[in-house]
């Protein structure tokens, strides 16, 4: 009898059953929990643009110089009843940040464009947006200040991330990345990238040779005395960034100018603007320092910094990473002093470091820049270094072109 070839068939004890079903549902309940904590906890950060009208403010076109006093006064007004207003509500966890963007005056009234962050779980997003805005429209309700501000004009919506880093980028002096401390050059340490937006690297024949700063999407400002081996703007290369090499971000030079009264191997009007051939596409690590009004002041004590990749100590090694130290600015009067400099600070100068030495430029920082940031946190290009008795030596600071002395001659020249 033939006996055809069979399949047997074997069952699964129900041990083995029952451990695969408690691991599909282990599996979905894991799944489950990631989603929920994902929507429902895990937080996602919002941006957000908004407006309001600031009224009884008579016209002036000041409040649109995102450099001038008026523009700066009346947004630190704003930006502090904002901080004010959301660290003293219920979401005062879930506020990062707000600023005001533009100032826009209008007949007897200023709208202020405002930029937000906040943080928020997904799912409250929505409620979230609400609560910002009633936060908002409770604040410009409030007129107990100094200001009257309109509630009914309050707009505010969710803009991308990328957008929001434009609007921000876009304005002069801000840092979209804020290190802990001020450090640097000579007795100072490494920056991170973004930390000095506007510091470039003015190289000749592709070799880093001096600093310069950014100030425009065209334009930099630096040191007449960078140009003494050329003025050919074909030797000469410009890039960003916190590496001199490889140069990020390079930009072929169109023309170069340098003040009409600088004298070579003399230290008066050392200053110099360099334009570009092409626009410099402004993100988070590159984009350009608010120049100062010709009548700020920034009086002796006051804290600054100065960047640059210049020899770590005289004729010393040169960094790879920018540097970057706190000096503090001088008087002149004390830095024209016999054991100083002797009367040669001019003016159209201003020195800036310590008395005692150690943090100062050195050689290959020339050019660059020298800032100050103000009551908002903008940066302003105070000084450029200009030149010193070595670095870093007692009575022999820094030496700075003052950079308000020629505020009008930069904008003669660049329109800025």
């Amino acid at each position: 009898m033939y006996r055809p070839v069979t399949t047997s068939r074997t069952s699964l004890s129900p041990w083995i059953i029952a451990f695969i079903v408690f691991g599909v549902f282990g599996v979905l309940g894991i799944t489950i929990g990631l989603l929920v904590h994902f929507l429902a906890v895990e937080n996602t950060v919002y941006y957000y643009q908004g407006s309001f009208k600031v009224l009884d403010t008579p016209y002036n076109t000041n409040y649109e110089r995102e450099t001038s006093s008026e523009n700066n006064y009346l947004s630190k007004i704003l930006e502090t009843k904002m901080v004010d207003a959301f660290q003293s509500s219920s979401i005062y966890r879930q506020y990062i940040n707000s600023q005001v963007i533009t100032l826009v005056p209008d007949n007897n009234s200023v709208t202020a464009h405002i930029w937000l962050i906040f943080k928020a779980p997904r799912s409250m997003k929505e409620p979230t947006r609400r609560k910002i805005e009633s936060i908002l429209h409770q604040m410009l309700s409030n007129h107990s200040g100094s200001l009257t501000t309109d509630s009914k004009s309050l707009r505010l919506v969710e803009i991308s991330k990328v957008n929001a880093e434009k609007m921000i980028n876009n304005r002069c002096g801000r840092r979209a990345r804020m290190s802990a401390t001020f450090d640097r050059v000579k007795g100072g340490s490494s920056a991170r990238e973004g930390d000095w937006p506007w510091q470039a690297s003015l190289k000749i024949n592709g070799r880093h040779y001096c600093g310069a700063s950014l100030i425009s999407d065209r334009y930099l400002v630096t040191a007449a005395h960078c140009f003494r081996k050329t003025q050919n703007p074909k030797n000469y290369t410009v890039s960003f960034g916190t590496k001199v090499t490889p140069p990020y971000m390079r930009h072929y030079v169109q023309q170069i100018i340098i003040h009409e009264d600088y004298i070579v191997g003399e230290h008066h009007d050392d200053i110099a603007v360099v334009m570009l051939t092409e626009k410099v596409i402004f993100n988070n690590d590159v984009h350009r320092v608010c120049l100062p009004e010709a009548t700020q002041s920034f009086p002796p004590g006051e804290g600054v910094v100065v960047t640059g990749w210049g020899a770590l100590s005289y004729n010393g090694e040169y960094p790879v990473l920018l540097q970057k130290a706190p000096v503090k600015i001088i008087d002149t009067n004390t830095c024209n002093s016999r054991e100083a400099y002797n009367g040669a600070i001019q003016d159209t100068m201003l020195c800036a470091g310590y008395i005692e030495g150690n943090i100062d430029a050195c050689q290959g920082d020339s050019g660059g820049p020298l800032v100050h940031p103000n009551s908002r946190y903008i940066w302003f290009l105070v000084g450029i270094v200009s030149w010193g008795a070595e670095c870093g030596k007692v009575n022999k600071p820094g030496v700075y072109v003052r950079v308000t002395a020629y505020r009008s001659w930069i904008a003669s020249k660049t329109g800025i």
